[in-house]
């Protein structure tokens, strides 16, 4: 009987622990693990809806680049172009001189200045000494130079006559500059 009292405890016992060990190791990692999952599919399905909004958004977003592209040529355009800070002074420097030798005036000396930083920009400046027939030549070549696109800015003139018996001819050292994008 002693062996059947043991027996009657023991089987109920066991079917106690076995159940609270099936419990705890096999129920509650099951829950964990669908708890995970979900987790997991609340993420991607959250991921899915904010690339399906941007997908949505995509007509809009190309249109507003096609604009920003537009402008910034339009922008591009006001600035000397050239590969590098050389080149683009180089550029300046051939605008300067077309426009005094179109007016007739003759060049006697050229200097390319140091460039400037300014922002995301540098400040190009040519310096020329040049003698004009007469002060016609000389409004035409500000003329021509304050209202052209890229923008030209005269930073500074010196302007003096020759010879003081026959004051046709001019002296003048004109003082460019411009802007070009940093490379």
């Amino acid at each position: 009987m002693k062996k059947s009292k043991t027996l009657v405890i023991a089987i109920p016992l066991m079917v106690i622990l076995s159940g609270v060990l099936l419990y705890q190791y096999v129920y509650v990692g099951i829950q964990t693990e669908v708890a995970s999952i979900k987790e997991s599919q609340s993420i991607k399905t959250t991921t899915l809806e904010k690339y399906m909004a941007l997908i949505a958004k995509k007509p809009e977003l190309e249109k507003e680049l096609a604009s920003l592209k537009d402008e910034r040529k339009a922008e591009d355009s006001k600035l000397i172009e050239g590969q590098t800070i050389s080149l683009a002074s180089a550029t300046l420097q051939d605008m300067v001189k077309d426009a005094v030798t179109r007016s007739g005036g003759t060049i006697s000396s050229e200097r390319i200045a140091k460039s400037e930083d300014f922002g995301k920009f540098k400040i190009i400046s040519v310096s020329l000494d040049t003698v004009l027939p007469d002060t016609r030549a000389l409004r035409d070549i500000l003329y021509a130079l304050e209202t052209r696109t890229p923008y030209l800015t005269i930073k500074d003139v010196d302007i003096r006559v020759r010879n003081y018996r026959d004051p046709r001819d001019q002296m003048v050292k004109l003082d460019v500059s411009a802007l070009t994008a940093s490379r």
